[in-house]
């Protein structure tokens, strides 16, 4: 069983920063958690604003707590709002149910921890982060 790691995890980091520079995106903040939702690894640019650590380990934590991007999550929230209330409760809160959660998974698909991006809209965070697991010689959904 493979494990994520620190190496990759900056890879991650380093290269969904660069996309983000590239596509002229706001600050962003990056947290990367391994297969049992430890954090391997986090970054925030410059001028991130105070709350992103809180809202990009939330998506990451929601990806890999449900086995299933944060983006799946959000339409979940507004098919059934109740389940997602319970599971916000049951997380303790740290679930946060908008696009920017990413799991990170093997070549042969096998899930090895998550990123979450915070600091631009959600769709550009989910944007930057997949560019960041593919530069790392991982994969998404």
């Amino acid at each position: 069983m493979e494990k994520l790691t620190l190496a990759q995890a900056d890879t991650i980091i380093d290269e969904t920063f660069a996309k983000g520079g590239e596509m002229g995106l706001k600050p962003l903040t990056v947290a990367v958690l391994d297969d049992g939702g430890n954090l391997v690894a986090f970054k925030k640019q410059d001028n991130s604003s105070v709350m992103r650590f809180e809202i990009a380990r939330g998506k990451a934590w929601g990806a890999i707590g449900m086995g299933t991007a944060s983006r799946n999550l959000e339409n979940v929230a507004k098919e059934r709002p109740h389940f997602m209330n319970a599971l916000v409760g049951a997380s303790g809160g740290k679930v946060v149910p908008v696009a920017g959660g990413l799991l990170v998974k093997t070549g042969d698909g096998q899930i090895v921890g998550s990123i979450g991006v915070s600091g631009d809209t959600s769709d550009n965070d989910e944007i930057a982060g997949r560019a960041g697991i593919e530069a790392a010689g991982l994969i998404t959904d």
